[in-house]
């Protein structure tokens, strides 16, 4: 289906400017020819429909280019993070049993070496060309009817450190893209997205990726976010007047724009999501930008986008919009009893958009489906126009002496101080309550505060329980590919101190 879809971009917008990559706008009809030579590489090695391709390629020509072969052939596209670490990626590649594994030129060679040892076919792609280097002869791996009706898989790695994988099929991610064009009202076939979120992250995939394709619009690929003078030279050169980032990728550009004095004033819409929006920010970012932000919220098993604030005039800030057309959503306590709307509780959705299931992991399914309906892990607040508010994950919540303590709750009180720049809560084991709130604050640059001050701020503003008991002043947080803080490690590291 996602194929059909881009054979009728490119149909139809045989010289219409397909996207931009490293200076130079690309046409329809050249990317159609770097995808057809991609076809032939696959077909000679033996690739066919059913198939899994593992992808380490960041976004570039080559990585359309394989994805949109893959489809034509009928296979499944698996892109990955190479900066996974080779353990991780080697235990993913044990579940996805791909056909083989298309490496960037950018791989170091020590992890070629470790997936050749493993057994696992390797070739090596240019971003923007086919070489005749490319070969994958030989190669023999399973397909089964599953695999059939899907267009991707997912990757990431479960709260055991296991891996999980998220499979989802060419309905589940057409009908979120149709769905988001329902909503984002003010996109057209005249816009212009930023693609630099990563393409092995659902948000970047679908949103920045394969949207466009059907929205008839353009795209600016852009390989990596940092260091973020390489975006901002984008944005100047090729002048996508839609950006998609998450939080902190839009934190970082705001305030090289404000040191180097400049405005973007052909920016039209700026989209986030993938983790906490600090409306503290909103005013910076819109003056940088000229715009403001519409915040919206997915999951990848969602393929991802579940809900966004439609317009700048109809957003609420603080919230991340309704759900898109075509989600069903019920609040449930963590015992599973169905609550009203409006309200809060765990949010369970279902629809055209949910994945069909975690990719061999029958007892996970178990865990996290019952009668159609996905748990998404997250406890959040619906209010009387069906806008959502993000209280917290679940599994981040701190329970205190049996009280539980919301970690953003905690952060946003935090965040009001003026030294304070980021703040992140995370629940560290207490003999006496079980848990206790603990934070790690990055401070403004310049800014003087202590820990007893911070306490003390958060002790005027805050139930006790909710007070955090020990401030640590931090330099950096530990952040995914796509900018998103990993709680987990900030948790686990305080697990292992006890």
């Amino acid at each position: 289906m996602l194929a059909n879809k881009i054979d009728e971009y490119i149909s139809k917008y045989p010289e219409k400017n397909c996207f931009w990559f490293r200076g130079t706008w690309w046409s329809a009809t050249r990317f159609k020819k770097l995808a057809d030579e991609c076809v032939e590489v696959l077909r000679n090695s033996g690739f066919s429909e059913g198939q899994r391709l593992a992808v380490l390629i960041p976004n570039s020509p080559m990585s359309l280019a394989l994805m949109y072969a893959v489809w034509k052939l009928g296979g499944v596209y698996c892109p990955l993070n190479e900066k996974t670490g080779e353990l991780s990626l080697l235990k993913t590649l044990d579940l996805l049993k791909p056909f083989a594994v298309a490496l960037s030129e950018g791989v170091k060679k020590e992890l070629e070496d470790a997936l050749r040892d493993s057994g696992r076919h390797c070739a090596r792609f240019n971003f923007e060309k086919i070489t005749g280097e490319e070969n994958f002869s030989g190669v023999t791996a399973p397909a089964d009817e599953l695999d059939k009706k899907l267009a991707v898989i997912f990757s990431t790695s479960g709260t055991t450190g296991d891996p999980k994988a998220v499979p989802l099929t060419h309905e589940n991610i057409f009908s979120n893209v149709e769905a988001c064009l329902k909503q984002l009202k003010d996109l057209t076939p005249e816009n212009s997205l930023l693609n630099v979120l990563p393409n092995f992250h659902a948000f970047g995939f679908t949103v920045c990726c394969v949207l466009p394709f059907v929205l008839g619009a353009s795209q600016v690929l852009v390989e990596n976010f940092m260091p973020p003078s390489n975006v901002i030279k984008a944005l100047e050169e090729a002048r996508p007047d839609v950006l998609l980032l998450v939080p902190t990728m839009f934190n970082f550009a705001a305030a090289l724009l404000e040191r180097q004095n400049k405005k973007l004033d052909f920016i039209k819409i700026l989209i986030t999501g993938g983790d906490k929006y600090n409306i503290k920010m909103d005013d910076r970012i819109t003056a940088a930008f000229g715009v403001p932000v519409i915040e919206g919220y997915g999951i990848t098993e969602c393929s991802p986008v579940l809900s966004v604030n439609p317009t700048p005039a109809v957003r609420k800030l603080g919230t991340v919009g309704p759900a898109l057309p075509g989600f069903e959503l019920q609040l449930r306590s963590e015992g599973g009893e169905i609550l009203k709307i409006p309200g809060e509780g765990v949010l369970w959705t279902r629809g055209p958009s949910v994945t069909p299931g975690y990719y061999h992991a029958d007892e996970l399914n178990h865990e996290r489906f019952q009668d159609g309906w996905f748990n998404t892990g997250d406890y959040v607040q619906i209010d009387e126009d069906g806008y959502i508010k993000i209280l917290d994950r679940v599994t981040d919540i701190i329970i205190v002496g049996g009280f539980n303590v919301y970690p953003q709750e905690v952060e946003a009180i935090l965040a009001e101080h003026p030294a304070v720049n980021t703040a992140v809560v995370v629940g560290t084991p207490n003999d006496i309550s079980g848990e206790v709130p603990k934070a790690f604050i990055l401070k403004n640059k310049d800014a003087e505060v202590t820990e007893r001050e911070l306490v003390n701020f958060c002790k005027q503003r805050l139930s006790h329980y909710k007070v955090p008991r020990a401030i640590e002043f931090v330099d950096a947080l530990p952040l995914s590919a796509t900018g998103k803080i990993l709680r987990r490690v900030l948790r686990q590291q305080e697990r292992e101190k006890n």
